[in-house]
């Protein structure tokens, strides 16, 4: 399964690629609107517009071998503690490698932030990291499908 925290997530078109391609079912969690799909691989939840309530459902239904796209570090976090497959929107793996300085460094840029040592302006989203969202991906739902198969199906 496929879980995607789909506010502003800039990625929607290649997962759909990527999931049909490797069979694997999708669920686009959101505060707000999302567009309806035919596809009964797909499925869309709307949480309320309580503060993290999208990020609070992935990670209760995200477990071992699920993939997880979402640039939200402590829900990345929470997900690889669970032994999901996370990326960001960028291809940027989370894994237990590199979630802890991925989450220090976070609370360090919300740091400087709240003492102004820093705007904190991200970096425009580029055709360069949806080739390496897509290359990322692509391997974290091959990987997933490999355990599931390992285990028989059965999770």
């Amino acid at each position: 399964m496929i879980y995607v925290d789909a506010d502003a997530c800039p990625v929607k078109p290649e997962i759909l690629k990527v999931a049909e391609r490797h069979g694997l079912e999708v669920t686009f969690v959101a505060n707000s609107g999302l567009r309806p799909s035919r596809d009964p691989m797909v499925h869309n939840v709307i949480v309320s517009n309580a503060f993290d309530a999208a990020d609070n459902w992935i990670a209760e239904h995200a477990g071992a071998g699920d993939v997880v796209v979402t640039a939200d570090v402590p829900l990345a976090v929470r997900c690889v503690a669970t032994g999901a497959f996370v990326s960001g929107p960028t291809g940027r793996v989370f894994d237990e490698t590199n979630i802890g300085m991925a989450s220090a460094m976070r609370d360090l840029g919300a740091h400087l932030r709240e003492t102004g040592e820093s705007k904190g302006y991200n970096a425009a989203f580029s055709p360069k990291d949806r080739s390496r969202f897509l290359e990322t991906f692509d391997r974290l739902c091959r990987r997933a499908k490999n355990l599931s198969a390992e285990a028989g199906g059965q999770r």
